[in-house]
């Protein structure tokens, strides 16, 4: 849970800088892989983690630019990483503008709970976090690199001239 909007802000900027790197990095090809059938397609977890940010900051007040959460899924890898990065850079600017440490404090009613409005920037990035796992996985299914996100990645590590950890 955030108790200082400034931790909430620094978190939030790199946890939105990597997860951009994993959306730069789709193909329009790769965004229909999915692990199985009737699983989600990686163009649908990167749309999914697009619009949440909307959906659930909309949820406490705030008015962030995305798409709305219930549009129709944009097909583009490219036009969902530009959205994404829409959305993401309005997050820290309704934040910084409409809360302050006080406000993390407030209580909301949340998908059938109580929630903190710290504990749900928390649960917000760990939402996406959550996804940008799930996207990382169908990445090297579908034979892209994968950005290192908390540390280099085989393709980094290997760059670097250090060979992978299996």
């Amino acid at each position: 849970m955030f108790r200082k909007i400034e931790d909430f802000q620094n978190s939030w900027a790199y946890e939105a800088e990597m997860t951009g790197k994993v959306l730069q990095t789709l193909t329009d090809e790769a965004a229909e892989q999915k692990v199985t059938d009737d699983g989600r397609s990686l163009g649908f977890l990167a749309w999914h983690t697009t619009v949440t940010p909307g959906e659930m900051l909309g949820l406490v007040g705030l008015n962030i630019d995305a798409p709305h959460h219930e549009a129709e899924p944009v097909r583009s890898v490219a036009e969902i990483a530009a959205a994404y990065e829409k959305a993401a850079r309005s997050v820290a600017d309704e934040i910084a503008k409409n809360w302050t440490d006080e406000t993390l404090l407030q209580t909301d009613e949340m998908y059938g709970d109580t929630w903190t409005r710290g504990m749900t920037l928390f649960y917000m990035i760990a939402h996406q976090v959550h996804h940008r796992g799930q996207m990382t996985v169908l990445m090297r299914q579908a034979g892209l690199p994968v950005p290192g996100i908390y540390g280099p990645s085989k393709e980094e590590w290997a760059a670097m001239g250090a060979p992978a950890l299996p």
